[in-house]
C-alpha cells in the first residue's frame, strides 16, 4: 500500500463530506475504503430487493396468479429504464471519477466535470421521455412483451403508468452514478432507502387501501423515484464542488460523447439484451401457464437478495477504480480489485448455500401454490448457481467501465444475450421447461469464461493507461520542484 493511504482523513476534511468522500477515493486504505464504498450500497440494494420481495407479497395476496405474470411481462420496461439511465449515468459517473482523478495532477481536468454531468442527465431525461413517449403510443406492445389473453389488462395498466415514469426512473439511475462517481456512497444508500420505504407506503395505499392493484404498484414505483431525483438534485447543488446540472453546461462536445458513449454503449446493448431475453424467455415460459411466470417472478424476487449484494460491491467498487486509474495509482487499482474479488467469493458461496439450505421455507411464505411452489424451488435453486459465477463477471465488467476499455464492456454486455438466446431455444426444444430455467445459468457460466479471457487480453493495455498517468503526476511533481 502506498505511504499517502493514511489511516485517516486530514483533520481539516473530515468536516467536510466532500472531502472526506474524495480521501476514500484517493488516500484511505483499501478495506477501509470498500467499506465506505460498498456497504452502503449493498444495503441500498438488499433493501431495494427486499422491497421486491414484499412487493411481490402484496400483488400475491390478491390472489390473482396474472398479476404476478401481469409484473413478469413488465420487467422488460425496467430493462429499458436500465438502458436509458446506464448509458448516460455509468458512462458519464466513470468519466468523472475518472476525472476527479487525474485532476490530483491536472487540475484543469475538474473543470470538464460539469459538461458530463449536464450532459449525463439530460441527455437520460431527453432520451427517456421520447422512448416513453413511443411506448405510449404502442398499441401491440402488451402483447410484444408475450401477455396472453387472460394478462392483457393488468399488464396493460403496469406497462401505461410505467412507460409514463421512464424519464424520472432514467434520471433517479443516473443521478445515483452521478452521485457515486464523487465517492458519496452513504448518500446514494440515504436516498434509495427513503424510496424504498416512500415505495412500501404507496404500495399499502394504492394496492391495499385504493385496489388499484399492478398499475399502483407501477404508480408506487414511478413517484418514490421521483422523491430521489430530488433528494439527488438537491445534495449535489448543496455539496458537490464539480458537478453541475444546469441546462448552460450540457455540450455535445466529442470529448465529452466518445468517453461516455464508449462507456455507456455496453450498458445499452446489456439492457437491450435483457429486454430481448425476457421477452423470448415470456412468450417461451407463457406456453407452460401463468402458474410457470408466476413462480418465475417470484424466485427471481427472492434471488435477488444475495445477487443485490454481490453488486453492492461490484459496483460500489467502480468509483475507487476509476478514479485509481485516472490518477496513475497501479498499486491502489490492483489492491482494490484483489479485495473486491476476494469479498464477492465470501459473499456468493456463504449467501448461496444459505438462501439454498431453506429455499422451501422461503419460497412458501410468499405462494401457497403448490404447482408454483414446485417450480419456484427449481428456478430458485437454477438463479443461486447462476450468482456464483455472475459476481465475478459484474465486477470485471466494473474493471472495463472503470479504465475506460469500451471494447471489452461492450464485448461482456453483449456476450450473455448472444449467448442465451440459442442456448435458452435449444433448451426449450430438448428439455422443455427445465431447460428454460437453466439456460442462464449455463450462459452465465460462459460469459464469465469469456470475461476472464478479455480481463487477461486486457491487461497490458490498463498498465499501458497507468504508466501514462504515472508519468503525467511525475512530471507535475518535477515542475513543482522547479518552482
Amino acid at each position: 500500500m502506498s505511504t499517502s493511504n493514511s489511516a485517516t482523513p486530514p483533520a481539516a476534511t473530515q468536516a467536510d463530506a466532500v472531502g472526506t468522500n474524495r480521501w476514500y477515493l484517493s488516500a484511505a486504505p483499501i478495506i477501509r475504503a470498500l467499506v465506505h464504498l460498498c456497504v452502503p450500497m449493498a444495503a441500498a440494494m438488499i433493501v431495494g430487493a427486499v422491497y421486491n420481495v414484499i412487493n411481490a407479497g402484496f400483488i400475491g395476496s390478491l390472489h390473482d396468479a396474472t398479476l404476478l405474470a401481469a409484473i413478469t411481462f413488465g420487467t422488460p420496461l425496467l430493462g429499458l429504464v436500465m438502458a436509458v439511465g446506464g448509458v448516460f449515468g455509468v458512462g458519464g459517473g466513470a468519466l468523472i471519477s475518472r476525472l476527479l482523478g487525474a485532476a490530483e495532477h491536472e487540475p484543469a481536468k475538474a473543470g470538464e466535470i460539469k459538461h458530463v454531468s449536464s450532459f449525463a442527465l439530460w441527455g437520460a431525461v431527453i432520451t427517456g421521455a421520447v422512448l416513453g413517449g413511443v411506448g405510449l403510443l404502442l398499441n401491440p406492445l402488451v402483447s410484444v412483451l408475450g401477455a396472453d389473453s387472460s394478462a392483457v389488462a393488468a399488464t396493460s395498466s403496469y406497462v401505461a403508468v410505467m412507460l409514463a415514469f421512464v424519464p424520472v426512473l432514467a434520471a433517479a439511475f443516473c443521478l445515483e452514478q452521478i452521485v457515486r462517481a464523487e465517492g458519496a456512497a452513504r448518500q446514494v444508500m440515504i436516498g434509495l432507502i427513503a424510496s424504498t420505504v416512500a415505495n412500501v407506503i404507496f404500495d399499502v395505499l394504492f394496492i391495499l387501501v385504493l385496489h388499484w392493484g399492478v398499475g399502483g404498484a407501477a404508480l408506487a414505483m414511478g413517484l418514490s423515484n421521483l422523491g430521489v431525483v430530488i433528494y439527488f438534485i438537491v445534495w449535489l447543488q448543496r455539496h458537490s464542488e464539480n458537478v453541475s446540472l444546469s441546462p448552460r453546461w450540457f455540450t455535445l462536445s466529442p470529448a465529452v460523447l466518445k468517453p461516455v458513449f464508449g462507456v455507456g454503449i455496453g450498458e445499452l446493448l446489456q439492457a437491450s439484451f435483457l429486454i430481448v431475453t425476457s421477452l423470448v424467455l415470456n412468450n417461451l415460459a407463457v406456453a407452460y401457464g401463468d402458474s410457470a411466470l408466476a413462480a418465475m417472478g417470484v424466485a427471481v424476487r427472492i434471488a435477488q437478495v444475495p445477487e443485490f449484494l454481490v453488486m453492492g460491491v461490484t459496483l460500489g467498487v467502480l468509483p475507487l477504480l476509476a478514479y485509481s486509474y485516472g490518477k496513475g495509482d497501479r498499486e491502489r487499482l490492483r489492491s482494490a480489485l484483489r479485495v473486491s474479488a476476494i469479498t464477492v467469493g465470501g459473499i456468493v458461496l456463504i449467501s448461496a448455500v444459505a438462501v439454498f439450505a431453506f429455499r422451501d421455507q422461503v419460497f412458501s411464505a410468499f405462494v401457497a401454490d403448490p404447482s408454483v411452489l414446485s417450480i419456484g424451488v427449481t428456478i430458485l435453486t437454477a438463479q443461486l448457481v447462476a450468482m456464483i459465477v455472475n459476481g465475478f463477471t459484474g465486477l470485471i465488467t466494473s474493471l472495463f467501465q472503470a479504465t475506460g476499455r469500451a471494447s471489452a464492456a461492450i464485448v461482456m454486455s453483449m456476450a450473455q444475450g448472444v449467448l442465451f438466446i440459442p442456448i435458452v431455444l435449444l433448451g426449450n426444444l430438448w428439455f422443455g421447461l427445465a431447460g428454460i430455467i437453466w439456460s442462464l445459468t449455463v450462459s452465465e457460466g460462459l460469459v464469465f469464461v469469456v470475461g476472464v479471457i478479455m480481463w487477461l487480453a486486457s491487461r497490458h493495455a490498463i498498465d499501458r493507461g497507468l504508466a501514462e498517468g504515472n508519468a503525467e503526476r511525475a512530471e507535475q511533481v518535477l515542475e513543482q520542484a522547479a518552482a
